[in-house]
């Protein structure tokens, strides 16, 4: 094979997604690749944060002080609020476009099928859309951030 025909090869293997080339005949035998080499990597699972305990002040001496138990809380906020999770493994974009305009903001109200964010999955971007007419509370994930299955990634308000 010609050199020529090697830089056309290449090429080629640069203008598409083609991440390896093999041919062989008799007398040669040609492998292209191009990328690095796949490298495995385990992420573990984030560590989730307890709610505080919160305690009442004491009202009078006689008195006893009260606590709030997490499961308390924690059953106030979900009684209220709903958590919106990721349904796929990914990355979050808060924007269709690094230019562009977020999509919610924190105190909007979202109809149902209205986009709130992007999540990418292996260069595919997935809208995640609202299930239900709903008040966004807080956005739980930063910008192009890292997102698992499951993980929540807005904390609403179902209206």
């Amino acid at each position: 094979m010609e050199i020529k025909d090697l830089k056309l090869l290449i090429k080629m293997m640069t203008d598409t997604d083609i991440s390896e080339f093999r041919m062989e005949n008799k007398e040669e035998k040609i492998v292209i690749k191009r990328g690095p080499e796949k490298e495995y990597v385990q992420i573990g699972a984030p560590v989730v944060a307890q709610p505080a305990v919160v305690s009442a002040p004491v009202v009078a001496a006689s008195a006893t002080p009260q606590t709030i138990s997490d499961d308390t809380l924690a059953a106030a906020v979900n009684d209220k609020y709903e958590q919106i999770p990721s349904p796929i493994v990914g990355t979050m974009y808060q924007k269709p476009a690094p230019d562009a305009d977020v999509f919610i903001k924190v105190g909007d109200v979202v109809e149902v099928g209205q986009t709130l964010c992007l999540v990418e999955a292996m260069k595919l971007f997935n809208e995640i859309e609202a299930e239900f007419k709903c008040k966004i509370i807080e956005i739980l994930k930063d910008d192009a951030t890292p997102v698992e299955y499951g993980e929540a990634l807005f904390l609403v308000e179902r209206l």
